[in-house]
């Protein structure tokens, strides 16, 4: 059996007037977050771990944004089509383990939904995604309420 493990890092800043969307899940917030498309942080980590895992690459280079296909992109879209790419060489996901960086909103509400969105998403059982929120004591960007980060590891295995 082949195993990879890749990490997925993403940023997005906290703006009025945008939806707050983390892993295709609708959180209330009076900010959301900026970006090319609904900038959906954790979806982007994810991507980026799932891609890199199988040695593909990044979301920027499969979508980039400068491409105006892109613009307004429902992020889980985006999974789906990441996803196909690294099933379609050979690789199944053992777990995804993804942590939320965000002093506000408190995203322990919101854990259970984004689990099922993201194992939907990639046709494993719940067990296999854990989602956790944690704060930064007030330090640094995202403990100003500047932004969201996401951190992300997945486990790929193949035969």
């Amino acid at each position: 059996m082949r195993i990879r493990v890749g990490q997925g890092f993403d940023v997005h800043a906290l703006v009025a007037g945008r939806k707050l969307i983390l892993a295709g899940v609708a959180i209330e917030y009076p900010l959301g977050l900026a970006g090319h498309s609904d900038a959906d942080v954790l979806t982007h980590a994810v991507i980026d771990a799932l891609l890199g895992a199988a040695g593909l690459g990044d979301i920027g280079a499969m979508f980039p944004d400068t491409d105006e296909r892109y613009r307004g992109a429902d992020s889980m879209r985006l999974l789906d089509a990441a996803w196909a790419r690294v099933r379609a060489e050979g690789w199944r996901l053992g777990n995804l383990d993804c942590t939320v960086v965000a002093q506000q909103p408190k995203i322990a509400p919101y854990v259970d939904a984004m689990r099922t969105a993201l194992a939907a998403a990639l046709g494993v059982e719940k067990g296999a995604v854990s989602v956790k929120g944690k704060t930064t004591e007030k330090l640094g960007f995202t403990g100003r309420g500047e932004g969201i980060a996401a951190i992300v590891s997945a486990l790929l295995t193949a035969d």
